[in-house]
């Protein structure tokens, strides 16, 4: 891969930054069959109150309830009353974008298609090598345990390790609480995988989609599922997108001030033997603002496998998954072309004749 060809593309989206480039070039085109609708519908959110999961019985069973439908009917659910303060939130925010708009240089010290490394920072998914490229600019660190990881986080901008730092401890606190809730809403042992669930990993997904020329014919993100048990996303305004399973239509998730967004995540869906699904969902992208996302994926340690629940299977419902790893999922991506929005970690993951 050429050193060039990298610089060029943070030059690029640098510069769509500044609003100082017409048009996008040929290789962020998208083919017609995947370009997005700019005004679809928006979809109908289960908006969880996580206050009411600590208000005694009756009030956990209702929300442990609505947890269980959401998590069958799209995969897809916003959280309220989460306990993570309005400042955290906004601080997180202003030092990704602070850390964006940083030297291209500095930014490019970080730069690496290598997708074990714990540290790395990007443009696209893989720049340079996918057939297509992607509207966006990324930083991804990992950021459990806290202390292993931060000293190895951008030095710049001065407060990012503090201030992203908070925001990943905090989040982390209410990915505990959602995954533990829908083990349980699985009807599950509650201790069930508890501990390799605190014990996981924890990658940030920093994401910038730069404002976009042509933004009805290139995407910042093509359809995909997460790896993960679970993600918890943050973002500065609207542009998610997700797959309705039950009309196959590309719904808008409308942005609600201090909500965080959860997807669940392929080895969520493998632990419920197809009960619940992983949510398929692309970024869009703005023609006249840029778009901050904050992704925080959990799943168990890197070489642990997650399997599907003993519970959860019988003669009448087979297993449907194999087990996988972090890792899996690690060299899973090193190896396949994502730009076609067709090739989800999931399938592989599917026992023939159940998928």
């Amino acid at each position: 891969m050429e050193h060039g060809q990298n610089l060029n593309s943070f030059y690029t989206l640098d510069n769509a930054q500044d609003k100082s480039i017409s048009f996008i070039p040929q290789n962020y085109v998208i083919p017609k069959m995947h370009r997005p609708n700019l005004a679809p519908q928006y979809a109908n959110l289960a908006a969880i109150d996580m206050a009411a999961l600590k208000n005694g019985s009756t009030s956990r069973s209702h929300v442990i309830r609505e947890i269980r439908d959401a998590c069958r009917r799209l995969g897809f659910f916003q959280v309220v009353n989460h306990g993570v303060s309005e400042s955290v939130l906004d601080e997180a925010l202003t030092v990704a974008s602070k850390f964006f708009d940083l030297p291209t240089k500095e930014k490019m010290e970080l730069m690496s298609n290598d997708v074990h490394k714990p540290v790395r920072c990007g443009t696209s998914i893989k720049d340079g090598v996918d057939k297509v490229q992607f509207w966006r600019v990324f930083l991804k660190h990992y950021a459990h345990p806290l202390k292993d990881w931060v000293h190895m986080w951008p030095e710049n901008p001065k407060d990012y390790r503090e201030k992203m730092g908070r925001y990943c401890q905090e989040v982390k606190k209410v990915g505990l609480e959602v995954m533990k809730a829908i083990i349980e809403s699985l009807e599950l042992n509650p201790s069930y995988i508890t501990k390799e669930i605190e014990d996981g990993m924890q990658v940030m997904a920093v994401n910038c989609y730069p404002p976009c020329p042509q933004p009805e014919i290139a995407l910042g993100l093509p359809p995909h599922s997460d790896y993960s048990c679970l993600t918890i996303l943050y973002q500065s305004c609207q542009g998610l997108q997700i797959m309705d399973f039950e009309d196959n239509t590309w719904k808008a998730i409308p942005h609600i001030p201090g909500a965080l967004q959860v997807h669940v995540g392929d080895h969520f869906e493998v632990l419920s033997n197809g009960l619940y699904k992983s949510v398929v969902h692309r970024a869009t992208l703005n023609r006249d603002s840029t778009r901050i996302s904050l992704t925080s994926l959990f799943s168990l340690g890197m070489d642990d496998k997650m399997e599907t629940a003993k519970e959860l299977v019988d003669d009448q419902n087979p297993k449907k998954y194999r087990e996988s790893s972090f890792r899996d999922f690690l060299d899973f991506l090193s190896t396949n072309d994502f730009s076609e929005g067709n090739n989800n970690f999931i399938d592989i993951l599917k026992i023939k004749n159940y998928n």
